[in-house]
């Protein structure tokens, strides 16, 4: 089905955008305030410069599917949905100069006051979380005197994820298409707009939309960061860098996977910490600076010291411990964060049970039993064998690894005790729940 749409800022997004939604049927008006870039597009040629976009907006604009004005009120009183394709530049300490999608979102909300259909605003400008909520809807109703509550304007976030030079084949494309919205009605709007285009649909709360652009761009340039830095070490060693690194994306399983990609607790065990310290010392003894690398240990130690803080802020002293390995399914101790957390707790006084099937004094034997008797002996003092026993205790509760055992026993937790997730367990329970980092 056909849609009346216009597309605020003629830059690389909003051209892109435009002329793609032309060739999918839709009706659009493109709007810049540049009367030279208006000119350009209704003379049939692109003012950016983009392989097949000079092309598609030709053969659009010759359809009598694509047009472009810099009038405010004809692009607005022409169309159903409008686009917000505006710059986002950064300010001196980093943050969003916002003024161009503020002002766009105070003139289009100006024009709606004077028109009685609803209107669907959609960002699609890289804006940071909350951008949407706190400043364009307050703009929209302010400048209209209606109330997007009341459904007389929806407002959505439609990130957009073209690449300069690919921005076509990634719009027919895409990894998948993102809208969050104020309402139902708005976000399967711009929902239609895609229709034509096979790509997995996620429909979200809006800062979700926001939030998950900004990730995305920030996961690519660690990307870059991190294979540049292999390729600094590799160099000094002589070692072909891109055989290393064309080796390593053939692990989809974990390299290239979901895999680890679970906001949540600190990692440990006698691989990863020992292995990175392992990286860094190399990189340091060749004289290659590796500042990515340098943060990971940090980051991780940063979050023992996160779940601790959540833990203490409850103000509670007794605590049960359920979960002490480095993670579920093994009985390995050795650079557990749990352990470090533990410690932490017994430092301030806390009052500790601790439970693990999988640590147990009966099973506990080589390596660990060693660990365990020369390190942490004290510790050790606190296990328990009875689950329930442990729930019992802890005026707040602690779940450390994710098990079914663990799900069956905080079912059974009053509503005056606390849980402090740090593995987004399943949870039924009547006590009140706080997750680590969500």
């Amino acid at each position: 089905m056909s849609t009346r749409l216009s597309v605020f800022g003629m830059g690389y997004v909003g051209c892109v955008s435009a002329a793609c939604f032309a060739k999918e049927g839709h009706q659009v008006i493109g709007v810049d305030v540049n009367p030279t870039k208006v000119g350009i597009i209704n003379g049939g040629h692109s003012p950016i410069v983009e392989e097949g976009i000079d092309e598609l907006v030709g053969a659009m604009v010759g359809a009598g599917r694509l047009r472009a004005t810099d009038s405010v009120t004809e692009a607005i009183e022409g169309s159903e949905v409008s686009l917000i394709c505006v710059g986002t530049p950064s300010n001196k300490n980093g943050s969003l100069d916002l003024r161009y999608v503020e002002r766009v979102s105070e003139q289009i909300g100006a024009v709606l006051a004077h028109k009685a259909a609803p209107h669907t605003v959609v960002i699609r400008s890289t804006v940071l979380p909350g951008t949407v909520e706190d400043l364009v809807v307050p703009a929209l109703e302010r400048s209209s005197g209606k109330r997007v509550a009341d459904g007389e304007i929806h407002v959505c976030m439609n990130p957009e994820f073209l690449r300069e030079s690919t921005s076509i084949k990634d719009f027919y494309d895409p990894p998948f298409t993102l809208i969050g919205g104020t309402s139902a009605e708005g976000v399967e709007r711009v929902a239609a707009l895609y229709a034509g285009i096979e790509a997995p649909l996620y429909r979200t709360d809006i800062k979700v939309a926001e939030m998950v652009k900004y990730i995305c761009n920030c996961f690519h340039g660690l990307k870059v960061s991190f294979a540049n830095e292999v390729g600094n070490v590799a160099k000094q060693l002589g070692v072909d860098s891109h055989q290393v690194m064309e080796i390593f994306c053939q692990d989809t399983k974990l390299n290239l996977s979901p895999y680890y990609l679970k906001p949540g607790f600190a990692f440990g065990g006698s691989c990863l910490p020992k292995d990175i310290r392992g990286a860094q010392f190399l990189a340091r003894d060749l004289d290659v600076e590796t500042p990515v690398l340098n943060s990971i240990l940090p980051s991780n130690d940063r979050q023992v010291q996160l779940a601790a803080e959540r833990i203490l802020a409850k103000g509670n002293r007794r605590i049960g411990i359920l979960g002490m390995s480095f993670k579920a399914g093994t009985d390995d101790l050795r650079e557990s964060p749990m352990v470090t957390l533990i410690e932490h707790l017994i430092g301030r006084g806390m009052e500790l049970a601790i439970y693990d099937r999988n640590v147990s004094k009966a099973q506990v034997m080589g390596a660990n039993k060693e660990y365990i008797e020369g390190e942490i002996p004290h510790i050790w003092s606190l296990m328990r064998d009875d689950i329930d026993e442990v729930v019992a205790h802890g005026d707040t509760i602690v779940v450390a690894h994710k098990n079914r055992e663990f799900e069956e026993a905080l079912a059974r937790t009053r509503p005056d005790q606390v849980i402090v997730d740090l593995v987004r367990i399943p949870f039924e329970g009547t006590a009140d729940y706080d997750g680590l980092c969500w």
